[in-house]
């Protein structure tokens, strides 16, 4: 979901206190997280930091402080998200592609160089193809077009974007009938869908986390799908059981 929202930009307030990667639940076996810290459960700002474990079993940084904007409606747990409330979901959550207008930067993660005809479908009529891509808008497709972000129309936020794994459908196949993706799982149309890492906007985003373009490169770059990346996402004051 896009940075289109707030014009006046305020001017941010230090850093968000840093968590631990050791106090951090629900992490599993990552060797690589990126920890988005927020200043309040209503505050659009936050702060990006990423780490690594080593092969002694310990976290170490490997980018230090990164200013965020996130979701216009501030915080909620992802269990209570819902759909058009501007909010980013509390929680930790996978990161297993990446897509953008721009080439691939050179991360190792799976890359789409978007085009014209792709989109992310967000239709909460259409449950089978709700929070997937698709390669284009077929004349067959059973997802409302108006109801999806065709990718390339926002060359700067989606310059470059990680999908964060947030109310991911399951058992995705493709529909040559229909000329769409549509899955056996599908993901909850009452959640919300496009929940992305990407580029900064304008200011706060729509429930999405944003950071500079040359600091996503660097995030991009250095994510790993073999360490198991995660992102783990909330308040300050809750990070540690996000």
């Amino acid at each position: 979901m896009l940075a289109l929202v707030v014009a006046v930009v305020l001017f941010p307030a230090a850093p968000a206190a840093a968590a631990l990667p050791g106090d951090l639940a629900h992490v599993g076996d990552a060797r690589q997280l990126i920890v988005v810290t927020g200043r309040g459960w209503s505050s659009t700002y936050a702060t990006v930091r990423a780490y690594q474990r080593g092969g002694d079993g310990r976290w170490r940084q490997a980018h230090g402080a990164m200013t965020a904007r996130v979701g216009y409606g501030g915080w909620v747990w992802a269990a209570h998200r819902a759909q058009d409330t501007g909010t980013t979901p509390a929680g930790t959550f996978t990161l297993t592609r990446a897509f953008g207008v721009r080439a691939d930067p050179g991360t190792r993660l799976p890359y789409r160089k978007v085009d014209g005809n792709d989109h992310w479908a967000g239709d909460s009529r259409d449950a089978k193809t709700y929070n997937l891509f698709q390669p284009s808008a077929s004349p067959h497709r059973t997802w409302r077009k108006s109801q999806a972000e065709r990718l390339a129309a926002y060359p700067k936020q989606y310059a470059h974007a990680a999908v964060i794994d947030f109310n991911r459908p399951g058992g995705v196949r493709w529909d040559a009938k229909r000329g769409q993706y549509v899955a056996g799982k599908p993901a909850d149309t009452r959640r919300g869908s496009a929940i992305f890492l990407h580029a900064s906007g304008t200011g706060s985003t729509a429930g999405c986390v944003s950071v500079s373009r040359a600091n996503l490169v660097r995030l991009l770059t250095w994510l790993d799908p073999a360490r198991k990346p995660r992102i783990v996402m909330a308040p300050a004051s809750a990070i540690t059981r996000a």
